[in-house]
């Protein structure tokens, strides 16, 4: 394929999925309440704490991820979209800067496919952090199953 027939993102982004066996509302609810996101963000071994946390368009989150090794992990992002039970769009504003986009799409049997697109600004910069994030994106799918299926 020839670069003209490329997708603009190739190369920048990482895409996974997870069908987690609970409808879309009952997925959503485990990032709309802090409380439950804080359990289930990042990857494991990492907890979090937060110091701002607007569940809404044009919201901050700005959160502190704590890692295994004791060091502290500053992060802060803007939800540029927000679709209750559907569809979220984070900018990640500071450190690495990209886009994550979250998706809950109804599944047969009241399920949810849970989608997630992260898409860096180059390919270079994605490819020199993707075997941290790929691993991290699927611990986070993970999680987040844990939580809504209540197995922590």
């Amino acid at each position: 394929m020839s670069a003209m027939n490329e997708s603009p993102s190739a190369g920048r982004e990482f895409v996974h999925q997870r069908l987690i066996a609970a409808p879309p509302a009952q997925v959503f609810a485990a990032l709309l309440d802090p409380a439950r996101l804080a359990r289930w963000w990042g990857p494991d071994g990492f907890s979090s704490s937060f110091e701002l946390f607007e569940p809404r368009e044009g919201g901050r989150w700005r959160f502190v991820m704590h890692g295994p090794d004791g060091r502290d992990y500053p992060n802060e992002s803007v939800f540029t979209e927000w679709r209750a039970n559907e569809r979220v769009v984070i900018e990640h504003v500071s450190g690495h800067h990209f886009f994550l986009t979250i998706s809950f799409e109804p599944a047969p049997e009241g399920q949810t496919l849970v989608g997630w697109q992260q898409r860096f600004d180059t390919a270079e910069h994605a490819a020199q952090i993707a075997a941290i994030v790929v691993p991290a994106n699927e611990q986070n799918l993970d999680r987040l199953s844990a939580e809504v299926l209540g197995a922590r």
